[in-house]
């Protein structure tokens, strides 16, 4: 820097001590330069944080745009020319309902639904992906090209006008001891200053319906953003709609369980030490009633020889009469007689019996079955004598 720049620098810095401690009075810019400074500030911090709430607006994920703009500082480094685009909440919820409903299956109604769902958050994402580089092109660009060239400019001019005022304001107390041709230049440069000052500040708020027309341009992108997203979720609507009609219309299937294996306790030589299984006939509605039979609700484990032993749960069907008073039994395909009916079974289904062992104190009640799926009643030990109570 030259002799004369750094003369320049200690008259300034001089005068602005002087105004900021000593309280001295620097020359004063007219009422209609302050209102036009006052508009270009609200102006410049307007347009800063309009840009920022916009960007959030449209990425509302801090993270993801750090990272985002992360990938994109890299592209450019590299020369590539497409820009990983913002994850959108709709299509990162697209991706996960259409993945489970996949994995459901979609000929169910729960999965196809959330596949239709997913397909249309999706598309979704979709309209708003295109919403996001309809909005940075006609609105945070502009608006950004604004700050960066014309607002910048104007605090160029205005940091220039303050360094000059100062310069003459130094001068000009120091008039005598100072050329008055130096004094003369420097209030020529500080007119200059704040006429070009004033000149960009007016250009630009004059122009203003640049930054009505680009708001415009928002707004329309956000109309059309909403229209296709109508669209997209009165497509979706309908679909489930007819989905929801056609469940209610179809037929409840009836549910069929699996018959149950059967277990063979009669022959043990099994190489794993389990029992072979068999599985149980499906109940037929429409069968004829089976042979009477009793269903074990406690274990009885045989002491005698003889004795009939039977697990909890276990079918006792009475296979055939011996006489009016003695019934052969079969459980699990093996039988006994060891029970002795003071009337038969059925078809009258009022009896009292009596186990034929002496050993009914160490049961408490057996079910009793019209047929292999159907409890009539319940027989239950008083003293030596059972009693059916039918249901």
């Amino acid at each position: 820097m030259s002799v004369a720049g750094l003369k320049k620098q200690f008259y300034k810095a001089s005068q602005m001590v002087s105004e900021k401690v000593g309280g001295a009075e620097g020359t004063k810019l007219d009422d209609d330069f302050r209102d036009l400074e006052r508009k270009v500030d609200v102006t410049s911090k307007a347009v800063v944080e309009v840009v920022s709430k916009t960007s959030e607006y449209l990425q509302p994920n801090p993270a993801s745009r750090a990272k985002l703009s992360m990938l994109n500082t890299m592209s450019k480094i590299r020369g590539q020319v497409k820009n990983p685009g913002y994850p959108q909440a709709e299509g990162l919820l697209g991706e996960c309902m259409a993945k489970y409903g996949r994995e459901l299956g979609e000929e169910t109604n729960f999965g196809g639904a959330l596949v239709d769902v997913g397909e249309a958050m999706k598309r979704l994402a979709e309209v708003k992906d295109s919403l996001d580089i309809d909005v940075k092109q006609n609105f945070i660009d502009p608006l950004q090209t604004l700050c960066d060239k014309d607002l910048r400019e104007i605090q160029h001019h205005l940091k220039k006008l303050e360094g000059r005022r100062l310069d003459y304001d130094y001068k000009k107390k120091r008039q005598g001891k100072i050329p008055d041709e130096e004094v003369r230049q420097a209030l020529e440069k500080f007119h200059e200053s704040k006429e070009v000052a004033e000149n960009s500040m007016y250009n630009l708020l004059e122009t203003d319906i640049e930054q009505v027309s680009q708001l415009s341009s928002l707004v329309g992108s956000q109309l059309q953003y909403h229209r296709q997203a109508v669209q997209v979720l009165e497509e979706l609507s309908d679909k489930l709609r007819d989905r929801v009609n056609e469940a209610q219309s179809r037929p409840r299937r009836e549910y069929t369980p699996k018959p149950k294996p059967i277990f063979d306790f009669g022959d043990n030589n099994h190489s794993n030490g389990g029992y072979p299984t068999s599985m149980a006939p499906l109940p037929s509605r429409n069968s004829a009633p089976e042979q009477p039979s009793c269903k074990a609700l406690y274990d009885f484990e045989p002491e005698n020889e003889g004795e009939l032993g039977f697990r909890e749960g276990d079918i006792i069907t009475l296979t055939n009469q011996i006489d009016e008073n003695c019934t052969s039994t079969q459980c699990l395909k093996r039988r006994w007689c060891c029970w002795q009916l003071l009337a038969l079974f059925p078809p009258h289904l009022q009896l009292s019996c009596s186990y034929c062992l002496n050993e009914c104190e160490r049961m408490n009640s057996l079910s009793v079955y019209k047929d292999s799926h159907q409890v009539i009643g319940s027989l239950f030990c008083l003293g030596r004598d059972w009693l059916l109570v039918l249901v």
